[in-house]
């Protein structure tokens, strides 16, 4: 799945991807890094939502119509967690041979070169490869399926 983040085209691979949706209002949460916008009620599952331009260290996406909350399935040692990356575009999926897939790029990224599993070759130019699960550091993770389990025990 290609987007846009900040100006720039990412790509991850749709395997974990379960859904995309418009993006609507985040119910903030007290003491989180600035990159997690909060979270959201997605039928009845707390999904925190992460902000991609903030994690990558950019201003945050600003909400516009074509603003998307894409929800990714993801497993955390013993269990499975969703969460949800907020991006300004979602552009289309596309698929790309490996032989258009280049190594990572050692400067000139305007993101930490850990978070970009490759390059990808299009049409149209370069997409940058995300490692979604480098993004969103295993510790991470746990510490949002932790903050989710924590709202949920909250709500009546």
């Amino acid at each position: 799945l290609t987007f846009s983040v900040a100006g720039e085209a990412y790509a991850i691979g749709i395997l974990n991807i379960k859904e995309i949706i418009k993006f609507t209002q985040v119910t903030p949460v007290p003491l989180l890094p600035a990159f997690i916008r909060g979270v959201i009620n997605l039928r009845g599952e707390v999904v925190p939502v992460i902000d991609l331009a903030a994690r990558f260290g950019r201003p945050p996406v600003e909400q516009t119509r074509s603003v998307c909350v894409v929800i990714l399935d993801l497993n955390s040692e013993s269990e499975r967690l969703s969460v949800g990356i907020l991006v300004e575009s979602v552009s289309e999926v596309v698929e790309i041979p490996p032989q258009n897939i280049g190594p990572a790029p050692t400067f000139g990224a305007k993101i930490r070169t850990d978070f970009i599993e490759g390059m990808g070759k299009l049409d149209t130019g370069f997409v940058i490869l995300l490692d979604i699960v480098k993004v969103l550091s295993m510790e991470e993770i746990a510490a949002l399926a932790q903050t989710g389990s924590t709202i949920l025990e909250r709500v009546p």
